[in-house]
């Protein structure tokens, strides 16, 4: 029976460990016999959290231009280690970040209409919801407005430099490791 659960998951997409492990419990399935059949499943390589960590990180960086911070929390709530999600996340660096950053900026500016102000803080809300760091995000967006128009540049100039470097310093807190 835990076996049929457990392929019948696995049908459906990868899974992580703790995932089906949380399967089995809602089932009714006791911790030992869950235990043994997910060791053999481990043991085989049906199950494999580092290659599903890495395999995440790629997909939804690319399908959805998530950031590190996101992608980790998304690993932590599928129950993949801390250790094997910091090495999945370290094949993203910060220069590709930044790249999906001014990517995503220069899609969503093509239909934002409005101020520039306005533009600019909705555009650096869409980037903080997917995990940016603030001083990434603020940066992309002011480069892109800077290369919009001639009032969106001049809106650009204006942004507060000393809020820049300040967003750039919370850049060194959010690149703590993942627990």
């Amino acid at each position: 029976m835990a076996r049929e659960i457990c392929l019948r998951q696995l049908a459906v997409r990868p899974r992580t460990r703790a995932e089906l492990a949380g399967a089995l419990a809602k089932r009714g399935i006791s911790e030992q016999v869950s235990a043994e059949v997910l060791d053999r499943y481990d043991e085989v390589g049906i199950i494999d959290d580092a290659a599903f960590a890495r395999a995440w990180v790629s997909s939804r960086h690319t399908g959805r231009g998530l950031a590190r911070r996101a992608l980790a929390n998304e690993l932590r709530r599928k129950g993949v280690d801390g250790e094997v999600a910091t090495e999945a996340l370290g094949e993203l660096d910060e220069e590709t970040e930044a790249e999906t950053a001014r990517t995503l900026v220069e899609r969503k500016l093509r239909t934002a209409r409005g101020e520039p102000d306005a533009v600019f803080r909705r555009l650096v809300g869409m980037l903080a919801r997917k995990g940016y760091p603030p001083g990434v995000a603020i940066r992309a967006v002011k480069d892109a407005l800077a290369a919009q128009s001639a009032e969106a540049a001049e809106f650009a100039e204006q942004i507060d430099a000393d809020a820049l470097a300040d967003a750039e310093g919370e850049l060194d807190r959010d690149n703590r490791p993942v627990d």
